[in-house]
């Protein structure tokens, strides 16, 4: 599996934080950089971030497989549905790229890197010990990098989203697990339509406890506007195709992940 290297990870983002240093005057953009940005900073349909990270986890550990072992894309329309379409990151044992093709007007929720942890069975944890266990590797942060269509989208450190308190995995079940979210997260506006790419890379400080050291790096490519894709050339020279979701059965070669009873998960 290739590794993510901290050192070129930490200089890219130095590189990213520099040239927003050197940017324009701050009086120049004022008004409409917050237009300008790609990334949402205020509640979607009525709901906070941290709202939306618990829907990302039940949506994630609640389908026939998990998105975030998708290979190639082929998983990308699972159990999506509402305002925002949930993108996936992996589970650090390799580095995807996947493929998608999302309709038109729908918000991106983007897992950087992130964690949830969760009461063992049987017990009685409370939400403030299984929010403490959620942010380790968080608060270990090494590096993180997200750029669309080539554009850097910020100093990633200021995007940490912890989840609303702690959360069911079945809101309507109150027996259901109860689990604490935290991780940096980016929740981005509708792209127009048209190809755009979104390369994300992560990884955390070896902290001496589980995950600790995870690096995550993915990539998609997203056709905004239906399963049709572009009637003409697109900018990246190729020829307009339809997007096709492969059966259930191929998805066995994916990596696997050890879920059982384990607390903690992380993507």
């Amino acid at each position: 599996m290739q590794q993510w290297n901290r050192r070129a990870a930490s200089v890219v983002l130095a590189c990213v934080l520099a040239s927003q240093v050197h940017s324009a005057p701050a009086e120049a953009v004022q008004g409409t950089a917050a237009d300008a940005s790609p990334l949402v900073e205020t509640p979607v349909e009525g709901a906070s971030l941290g709202e939306w990270t618990a829907r990302w986890w039940r949506w994630a550990l609640g389908q026939w497989v998990e998105p975030y072992l998708d290979p190639d894309g082929r998983l990308c329309d699972i159990g999506q549905n509402g305002p925002v379409w949930f993108l996936a990151g992996t589970d650090g044992r390799f580095n995807p790229r996947r493929e998608c093709a999302v309709p038109e007007g729908r918000h991106l929720l983007v897992p950087v890197i992130n964690m949830i942890y969760w009461q063992p069975r049987g017990s009685d944890t409370p939400c403030s010990e299984l929010q403490a266990d959620a942010a380790v590797n968080n608060d270990k942060l090494v590096s993180a990098v997200a750029m669309l269509d080539g554009k850097p989208l910020g100093d990633i450190r200021l995007r940490r989203v912890r989840s609303d308190g702690c959360f069911r995995m079945d809101p309507d079940d109150p027996a259901s697990r109860l689990g604490a979210a935290d991780g940096y997260w980016l929740m981005l506006k509708p792209l127009p339509r048209g190809r755009h790419t979104l390369v994300v890379g992560a990884n955390y400080g070896d902290t001496g406890q589980g995950y600790g050291g995870m690096r995550q790096n993915f990539e998609y490519v997203l056709d905004v506007g239906g399963q049709v894709l572009l009637s003409q050339q697109n900018a990246f020279g190729e020829k307009a195709r339809h997007v096709t979701t492969s059966s259930p059965q191929q998805i066995n070669h994916a990596p696997q992940v050890e879920r059982a009873d384990h607390p903690s998960e992380r993507m």
